[in-house]
């Protein structure tokens, strides 16, 4: 079968593999990918990898380099093992692409992301969405209602990162909240901020492209750029006495920006931090004392979150589809995919891959 396997860093190809056995175990699911998205963690592993890929056995799943890429996936059932009694042949399904144990310290409290044995369809299992066929864990499939679409499906995986970010920030009706910086997570987390209810929302971005599509994307939302506009200050002076925001989530990953968010916020305010730094980052500790806020910091999502989100995405009220910018062939993943997403002269959100 055709799949996309990463090697190395700038060593992505297309290339004939052996499909899975037919033979599959009682938890097994087989399923054909439809809809892939290619993540930034993707583009970490395209650009300096290997990183989270593995070059000697996963301590938990076995896989090894070279990798099948994608999990954030849509798909259909083809079979299914004899105690998988949930989906059947035929069924649409987005993929919780998590894979850890059962039975260990954070496994028994269904806090089965924070495991440190914890794989990745797509990143670290011998399968992943840019392939023909794949075979997952019965845990990693949550079948698709009518209403939503494949494309839909496969953004489940990133909006519940930014859905995540959003009850961290416990963002409810009525909350004022800063977006910083607005790549594909942030610009869920401003429709997921939106769809919590939240009255009065900023978003700091210095791309232009990007402060387009924020305002399409929540036309009430204030769009800054940083590059022009004090956010801090212009926040100071448009939320009441000038207190600042009640949550400010930060989705880039950089230093100034979760600095930004720690003084937007008002007193007891709460930083959810999202974005992934690459570095350590340096912070003003005694402001985040003086103003007694609170500092979320997240990994991945409770895998339990899957049927919500695509009931948000059912009703109409989470429009994620609204950030795909290009659905491309996997023969070009690299030149239109990875290599378009990492070229700063062509404007791109999300890039979807069909196999």
């Amino acid at each position: 079968m055709k799949a996309v396997r990463f090697h190395a860093a700038k060593d992505i190809r297309v290339e004939d593999v052996a499909a899975p056995s037919s033979k599959l175990g009682p938890n097994d699911v087989l399923i054909k990918p439809m809809v892939t998205g290619i993540c930034g963690t993707d583009l970490h592993e395209y650009i300096a990898g290997p990183i989270v890929t593995p070059q000697t056995p996963h301590v938990y799943t076995g896989a090894t380099n070279p990798q099948i890429l994608g999990h954030e996936t849509s798909a259909i059932v083809v079979d299914k093992g004899s105690a998988v009694t949930h989906v059947r042949a035929g069924d649409r399904i987005s993929v919780q692409p998590l894979i850890s144990p059962r039975d260990d310290y954070y496994g028994r409290r269904g806090l089965y992301h924070l495991s440190e044995k914890m794989g990745c369809v797509g990143l670290s299992w011998p399968w992943g969405g840019m392939g023909e066929l794949a075979v997952v864990n019965d845990y990693n499939v949550a079948v698709l209602p009518k209403g939503v679409s494949d494309i839909q499906g496969a953004m489940i995986e990133p909006a519940a990162v930014a859905v995540y970010a959003v009850d961290r920030g416990h963002v409810a009706s009525g909350s004022t909240v800063l977006v910083s910086g607005l790549g594909p997570i942030g610009a869920l987390t401003l429709l997921a901020v939106k769809a919590a209810g939240a009255s009065q929302i900023f978003v700091s971005e210095p791309n232009a492209f990007r402060r387009k599509l924020a305002k399409e994307l929540v036309p009430s939302a204030i769009i800054l750029d940083p590059a022009e506009t004090d956010v801090v200050q212009y926040i100071k002076e448009h939320t009441e006495e000038g207190v600042g925001v009640d949550a400010a989530i930060e989705c880039v990953g950089l230093e100034k920006s979760l600095n930004t968010c720690a003084a937007s916020v008002r007193r007891q305010g709460r930083v959810v931090q999202t974005g992934l730094h690459m570095k350590p980052a340096s912070i003003d500790a005694m402001l985040w004392a003086l103003k007694d806020i609170t500092v979320e910091a997240t990994w991945c999502y409770p895998v339990q979150c899957w049927p919500r989100i695509i009931r948000m995405v059912e009703s109409g009220n989470f429009p994620i589809e609204k950030i795909v910018t290009a659905n491309i062939d996997s023969e070009h993943v690299v030149k239109q995919g990875f290599d378009a997403l990492l070229d700063k002269s062509v404007n791109h959100m999300k890039i979807l891959v069909t196999v």
